[in-house]
């Protein structure tokens, strides 16, 4: 009875044939492959965002949620122990941003440059806050105001989080 080559290869192998020979062929690619898949996906899984741009993303993420009146995703990026205006604790800015996001069925947030000083695991960033709200389908917003905006941040598990704000109203 004739042996296949299935019972004479090695234990979860083949046996090669033609011009490869042993050990080549299409598993020996796949097994390079997938070496060189996960060594990109090593390198491209590396974080090397400056800590300054990374800081500056986030800031430009809350001012889409904040519009697009996500409260909730404003409020993951808030550290527990945050302290705002007089103060307003985390628990009372999220009312806060409700509040203001029930109130206007349109919502508009532009902030000017951002300026960023980054100090270690600490930073702080400073811009004009340009806040609209009011009733949907207008030309105009019923109110409109501008907010020089002065902010502390931490540095949390590789994200940056809201310790602090101040702001002061300039129109």
């Amino acid at each position: 009875m004739p042996t296949s080559a299935l019972q004479t290869a090695p234990k979860g192998g083949f046996i090669g044939i033609g011009a490869y020979g042993p050990g080549g062929g299409k598993a020996r690619a796949a097994r390079w492959r997938g070496l060189f898949a996960l060594a990109f996906l090593a390198i491209a899984g590396c974080d090397s965002t400056p800590p300054e741009q990374k800081l500056r993303d986030t800031i430009a993420q809350m001012q889409a949620d904040g519009e697009a009146k996500k409260v909730s995703a404003v409020m993951d990026v808030v550290a527990e122990d945050f302290v705002g205006r007089g103060t307003m604790d985390k628990q009372q800015l999220q009312r806060f941003l409700t509040l203001v996001a029930l109130q206007n069925a349109e919502l508009g947030v532009t902030t000017g440059p951002v300026e960023v000083e980054v100090m270690g695991e600490r930073a702080r960033a400073t811009f004009t806050l340009g806040a609209s709200g009011g009733a949907a389908g207008r030309w105009l917003p019923d109110r409109a105001q501008v907010y020089e905006v002065t902010t502390g941040w931490r540095m949390e598990g590789g994200d940056w989080k809201l310790v602090s704000a101040d702001w002061d109203e300039q129109l």
